[in-house]
């Protein structure tokens, strides 16, 4: 996901994919406890992906005060 995608998204668009992102590394946590995570990768793009929608939501926020 590039930053620039996000950009062009809603508020409510942005809240849905954080919340989407989130219940997916929640999943993924859970996966590598019980060793059936085939890529571990996945847990720290997933992490970087929320870093940037939260980001993205920071700087509209900048903008709108």
């Amino acid at each position: 996901m590039k930053a620039n995608e996000l950009r062009d998204m809603t508020d409510v668009e942005l809240n849905k994919k954080l919340k989407d992102l989130k219940a997916e590394l929640f999943n993924l946590r859970f996966q590598h406890a019980i060793n059936q995570l085939d890529n571990p990768i996945r847990i720290d793009t997933v992490k970087k992906d929320i870093a940037r929608v939260m980001t993205v939501m920071a700087e509209n926020n900048a903008k709108n005060a």
